[in-house]
């Protein structure tokens, strides 16, 4: 979805491009988008008809480019799976869920200085993202961009008070062992 969503809007375009505007948005953490996979990406969807190379050419020394745009599938495609995103709510996958699940297996206080240091980590990250929202070069991008940053620092936010009051019940309340 993000990278027919990019060739739509600033068509026609190198996967050079779609790549650099992926990662000024900083995509490859929050959309599962790696910068290796953009180019294979591309190719893929050129076959199944989604994109159509509209020239490659090469300009001195440097790799071949090949300008790509839109086909009428392509849209049908990226219209589907943007609503089907808007539209409905995805459980998102968090390994530290996992390791949470067998919070017995680990010493309290341990559980504790873990949990203290995500939320530390999670602070960290909150004033990276505030820093780049008040940034000259967040003016380039369009402000929904910085909504989305928002929504990060709410979410990161909330666990971090969680990370917290869990915390505490860990340290001062009985939790059931593992046999």
């Amino acid at each position: 979805m993000m990278i027919l969503g990019l060739v739509q809007w600033m068509q026609p375009v190198h996967g050079y491009d779609v790549r650099r505007e992926l990662l000024s948005w900083s995509a490859d953490k929050w959309a599962n988008v790696q910068p290796g996979s953009i180019y294979h990406a591309l190719r893929k969807m050129t076959e199944e008809g989604l994109l159509r190379e509209v020239v490659t050419e090469q300009v001195g020394a440097r790799p071949a480019r090949t300008t790509y745009e839109m086909t009428e599938k392509g849209d049908a495609e990226f219209q589907a799976l943007l609503r089907k995103e808007w539209w409905n709510l995805a459980q998102m996958t968090d390994p530290f869920m996992a390791a949470f699940s067998f919070l017995p297996a680990l010493p309290p206080e341990e559980s504790a200085a873990a949990l203290r240091n995500r939320a530390t980590q999670l602070r960290a990250a909150v004033q990276q993202l505030e820093a780049a929202m008040s940034a000259d070069w967040a003016d380039n991008k369009p402000i929904y961009v910085s909504w989305m940053w928002e929504r990060s620092v709410a979410i990161w936010e909330a666990e971090i008070a969680w990370c917290e009051r869990t915390a505490k019940r860990v340290e001062t309340g009985p939790i059931i062992k593992f046999d």
